[in-house]
């Protein structure tokens, strides 16, 4: 996703996160798409900065935060939403 795509932040579908609510933002161009390295990630993920429409907070409660790095199985595009 190029820096400028407007994403929404997504709730996973099996834990209580990584966020509290599902949210609109935008690809940051603070630093370039980098590989997922976590050993949770899935194959050939991506770890994205976002700026958040609104501050956020995460599942934890901490924040409110403007922008965050999240990765790439958290973010749907509006062409994904017409899948």
């Amino acid at each position: 996703m190029p820096p400028g795509s407007r994403v929404t932040v997504v709730r996973a579908s099996d834990w209580d996160g990584p966020w509290q609510v599902e949210f609109p933002g935008t690809i940051d161009a603070t630093r370039a798409p980098e590989p997922n390295e976590h050993a949770q990630a899935l194959s050939g993920e991506f770890l994205y900065w976002v700026t958040f429409d609104t501050p956020q907070y995460d599942s934890d409660g901490d924040g409110p935060y403007r922008k965050a790095q999240i990765w790439g199985r958290y973010l749907r595009t509006e062409s994904d939403a017409e899948v």
